[in-house]
């Protein structure tokens, strides 16, 4: 009889112990509960040095609340070329690069149709809020999966995912395959945010609302600088040679008045070359906050919000203009309203928010120029028509030649194979021709790139941006600083630092104070936000969570 009440004890001191375990292990994992929502900004064109060129101007609930209460990875690149906005966002969000994910640029040449692409066109869907082709996007050429499919697929379908930007492929791209819904800016005649049917067969009645309000209509008033112009020291002079300005106006030079200009420029499209359409992303990602009820549980949902106003003005105005400044000091402002907004529907400390950007930009070849650093542009018809003669005086013919696009040659197999060719030995020698024009700084051919394992240079930012059913035969990297562009303006792609080098702020939940010069790569993002859900990576990723961010 002891020995049953020994035993009864024994087995009674086990399940205490067992439930003491259980309930230890419970309430750590209560401590280290998601999010309730998760925020990536996306700040298109936005180079890292805007941080830390316009940081004694900012205010504290911006750019500056991110660096302070959160972590700065201040060394952060993008690892693969080309530097663009499609795979760049695709990059962010899915922790991988064109290789894997298959978005190899804005558009690319496609060598099954035999004709450009878009990276989110799709014809098997129908536009939704607008009778225009422009609703026509989905996520269909994007390989691999986002942090936020996955997060889908962890909670069963129950945590929202929600993209927005002024771009298609800054709203499409982000929201993943399971995106409840992706939303992007219409401008032209109408103005309004509109989807696809990839998502829905018509818009909510939130978007609605927000469509018939006159928010957007407010916006085409004057654009002049937020402080007085004489205080913006960090960037050039307002009246210079290298920027573009708007039709209708004589110079690039502040104040802009838009409801007048607008016309003669795209109507509601005028908006996304000035800061304005930043605001207009603000307010839409704040309607949808309350509009799909996002982070109200605890279940976490993902919202990723796309800035794509900067990119425009970058192009337009280039990256050392006042109205770049401006436009950046206007953005602060804009991020500091939408924390405060999380702060008070989320809650303070219950979401989780990163900040990078999709590419960078190189300062206006002229400029650089002037100040006598290596710069300039490409004579492209010269590169054209001494190619086309090589093609000729080599195999009697330029029709192995197929189509060249961003910085890319593509042949023409069957034509090549019919001529009883080489295919590799074609490639080689059209390869040294392209090495012995101006301005061409390195050339590699397929076969190389998919036979040689390249770990660092710019040799590895071509190969982990190399896919080989969609890339050409012959690969081609520019000098520095020189490009195919107008005279004024600034661009991006390239493999160098002024276009790799991006701003990388985590922020919130979760996510420890601090910063970092460590070399951290755009690809690290998705596997870090999937780390701290407790999800799996997204599955193409190839970067590693940066565990030092996390607390």
């Amino acid at each position: 009889m002891k020995n049953i009440i020994l035993g009864i004890l024994l087995m009674s001191v086990a399940f205490s112990s067992s439930s003491q375990s259980i309930s230890v292990l419970d309430k750590t994992e209560s401590e280290l509960s998601r999010p309730k929502l998760v925020v990536g900004i996306v700040v298109d064109q936005m180079r890292y040095d805007y941080l830390t060129r316009f940081y004694n101007k900012y205010g504290d609930g911006g750019f500056k609340r991110m660096m302070a209460e959160g972590f700065n990875c201040k060394n952060n690149h993008y690892n693969y070329i080309p530097t663009k906005t499609g795979p760049g966002h695709a990059s962010v969000h899915t922790g991988t690069t064109p290789k894997y994910h298959g978005i190899m640029s804005n558009d690319w040449y496609d060598k099954a149709t035999k004709s450009m692409v878009y990276c989110a066109g799709d014809d098997n869907v129908n536009s939704v809020g607008t009778s225009k082709h422009e609703g026509k996007m989905s996520p269909h050429r994007m390989l691999t999966t986002t942090f936020a499919d996955e997060n889908r697929l962890f909670t069963q379908m129950r945590g929202k995912t929600i993209g927005i930007s002024i771009k298609d492929r800054g709203a499409v791209l982000p929201a993943g395959h399971t995106g409840n819904a992706a939303y992007w800016f219409r401008g032209k005649s109408e103005g309004k945010f509109i989807s696809s049917t990839y998502y829905m067969e018509e818009l909510p009645k939130w978007v609605q609302n927000f469509n018939a309000s006159k928010t957007v209509q407010s916006y085409l008033k004057p654009w002049n600088t937020l402080y007085d112009i004489s205080t913006y020291d960090e960037s050039g002079s307002d009246l210079n040679d290298f920027e573009g300005t708007f039709i209708g106006k004589e110079n690039a030079t502040f104040p802009y008045d838009l409801k007048k200009l607008n016309r003669v420029n795209g109507g509601f499209d005028i908006i996304k070359t000035t800061p304005y359409g930043n605001s207009i992303v603000t307010d839409f990602a704040m309607a949808a906050v309350k509009g799909e009820q996002l982070g109200e549980d605890e279940i976490t949902d993902v919202l990723a919000v796309s800035y794509s106003s900067t990119d425009y003005i970058g192009h337009k105005f280039g990256v050392n203009s006042k109205e770049v400044q401006d436009t950046y000091l206007r953005l602060d402002l804009e991020l500091e309203r939408f924390f405060n907004f999380l702060d008070e529907t989320v809650g303070k400390g219950e979401y989780t928010l990163f900040l990078t950007a999709d590419h960078a930009a190189v300062e206006v070849p002229a400029y650089l120029k002037s100040v006598k650093i290596p710069a300039g542009y490409l004579d492209n018809n010269q590169r054209k028509k001494d190619f086309n003669n090589f093609l000729v005086e080599t195999y009697g013919t330029s029709d192995i030649l197929e189509n060249v696009s961003n910085d890319q040659i593509f042949l023409n197999r069957k034509k090549i194979k019919e001529l009883g060719l080489n295919l590799k030995e074609v490639q080689e020698a059209i390869m040294y021709e392209q090495l012995s024009y101006l301005n061409v700084y390195k050339a590699y051919t397929a076969t190389t790139m998919s036979s040689v394992n390249f770990v660092d240079g710019i040799e590895a930012l071509l190969q982990k941006g190399f896919n080989q059913k969609r890339s050409g035969d012959v690969l081609l990297v520019n000098d520095p600083a020189f490009i195919s562009y107008g005279r004024t303006g600034s661009t991006h792609g390239s493999g160098m630092n002024y276009d790799t080098h991006v701003p990388l702020l985590f922020f919130g939940k979760g996510i420890k104070n601090g910063h970092t010069f460590q070399k951290t790569e755009i690809t690290d993002i998705a596997p870090t936000m999937s780390a701290l859900l407790g999800t799996s990576f997204p599955n193409g990723a190839i970067g590693q969570p940066l565990e030092f961010v996390i607390e």
